[in-house]
């Protein structure tokens, strides 16, 4: 009898299991929603190659930007840009052996046209910001990720080293919005000519030390290699047309206020190449009056502050809840053309019990011109014989640029978020004469 309520017991157990495992594979297929992954499971074998130390990567980002309103032309109408993205994470203990040792090889192609730069902007400026923060650094492909990473003293000590760009490690920020001034890190958006964001990558090393649970500080080595930046060089691993080394250090602290994760960062960067004052020539006075050379400086530099904090809960699930992050990145007076800029955002996740697991975010941003470069668009319009901003000479005078943006995060499935957005921006290109402009967005993001 007992045998009998046994066996019973493990056919039940057996039966439930096999339900679980079908639910799972259900889940796994393509296109199910519950599926992280978009091809789904591939009938199991992603799992097992993730078992196995490969993790294959493929994602897709498109972004439209529409002029409603305003602008420096307003003749309405909509660009699209986007972004895919192919590679894998490999796991070198599980693949080899190799303790605390990981890879990864990432491949990304950019396609599109940008709304801001001609509709938004003046072409003559542009704007300071990008309505579609996809865009950019040329429709080609390019090896954006390769590097090997391992852990020593009982991972105290973190090393990584190949190609990648500062803002993998240094200064980094979430993606959550479509207007460059609230996505991803900041000091390579102004940092002009010396930090290349995503997808550009540079020979480097990164150097992590873990102070604590909570406290750790890093050091990096990047080549600054303009060369880098030409269509056609996406695959460029040579040294050849080296500037110079840009050298950032950073504290990161991730502290739990009220049982809620945070983190804030404080860093410093130094670039060693060369680098032209934005005013005066070698003899300390205005280069665009005198039509001397401008001064050539050894260097310039710049430092940040970010921080992020999870301010509530929703209804005790620490998952949903207001959230709140802040930038602030200041540069070179001498050399960089934006000397500081700021950004405050809110995100709330899962506003709706009905949608757990949306978003909604607002964002503010200000972007200000060094008064330098101010002075000297002034004067070379006065050297030139210009005044009128009309004149196709006429160099336009920059200022500051102000940033809005209100979205809502519709997330469709595990693998796919619809992202539509209002963006206003304020002074386009920090220029006065161009009218305040509203522009229509919709961000798309999906893994496949």
């Amino acid at each position: 009898m007992k045998m009998k309520n046994k066996a019973r017991l493990i056919c039940q157990v057996s039966a439930a299991a096999a339900l679980v495992l079908a639910g799972n594979a259900m889940a796994d297929e393509a296109f199910s929603s519950d599926s992280k992954w978009m091809t789904g499971d591939w009938g199991g074998e992603r799992t097992k190659l993730i078992e196995q130390g490969i993790d294959i990567k493929m994602d897709y980002v498109g972004e439209v930007g529409g002029n409603l309103n305003g602008g420096f032309n307003d003749d309405k109408t909509a660009r699209y840009a986007d972004q895919f993205g192919l590679g894998a994470a490999l796991d070198l203990e599980k693949l080899f052996g190799w303790d605390n040792t990981q890879a990864k090889i990432q491949l990304t192609n950019r396609n599109g046209e940008n709304i801001s730069n001609d509709r938004i902007g003046d072409p003559r400026a542009g704007t300071l910001s990008s309505s579609q923060e996809v865009y950019g650094r040329g429709h080609m492909v390019r090896l954006t990720q390769l590097w090997i990473q391992h852990q020593f003293f009982d991972n105290k000590l973190d090393v990584k080293a190949g190609y990648f760009g500062e803002g993998e490690d240094f200064n980094t920020f979430p993606c959550e919005f479509q207007n460059l001034a609230f996505c991803g890190s900041q000091v390579g958006n102004w940092a002009t000519n010396i930090w290349y964001n995503w997808p550009v990558s540079q020979a480097a090393i990164r150097v992590k030390y873990n102070i604590n649970d909570e406290l750790y500080a890093q050091i990096g080595a990047y080549n600054q290699n303009t060369s880098q930046l030409e269509h056609g060089n996406g695959f460029k691993l040579s040294g050849s047309g080296t500037n110079g080394t840009v050298l950032p250090v950073e504290l990161v602290w991730s502290p739990k206020v009220n049982n809620l994760p945070g983190e804030y960062r404080v860093g410093y960067y130094k670039s060693t190449s060369d680098a032209d004052d934005v005013l005066e020539d070698d003899n300390g006075q205005n280069a665009a009056t005198t039509g001397n050379p401008y001064r050539v400086h050894d260097s310039k530099h710049g430092y940040w502050f970010v921080a992020q904090q999870q301010l509530t809960s929703h209804n005790g699930d620490a998952s949903r809840g207001l959230n709140i992050a802040a930038n602030a990145t200041f540069h070179d007076k001498d050399t960089n053309f934006i000397d500081n800029y700021q950004s405050l955002m809110f995100v709330y996740k899962g506003p709706f019990d009905a949608r757990p697991k949306d978003d909604v975010g607002i964002g503010f941003a200000r972007i200000h011109v060094n008064d330098d470069v101010k002075k000297n668009a002034e004067l070379t319009n006065a050297a030139n014989g210009v005044s009128e901003y009309d004149n196709p000479l006429f160099s336009p005078i920059r200022e500051t640029e102000y940033n809005y943006e209100i979205n809502y995060g519709f997330h469709v499935t595990n693998w796919l978020t619809v992202r539509p957005n209002l963006q206003y921006v304020t002074h386009p290109g920090g220029v006065d004469e161009v009218d305040n402009a509203l522009v229509a967005g919709l961000k798309i993001q999906s893994v496949f």
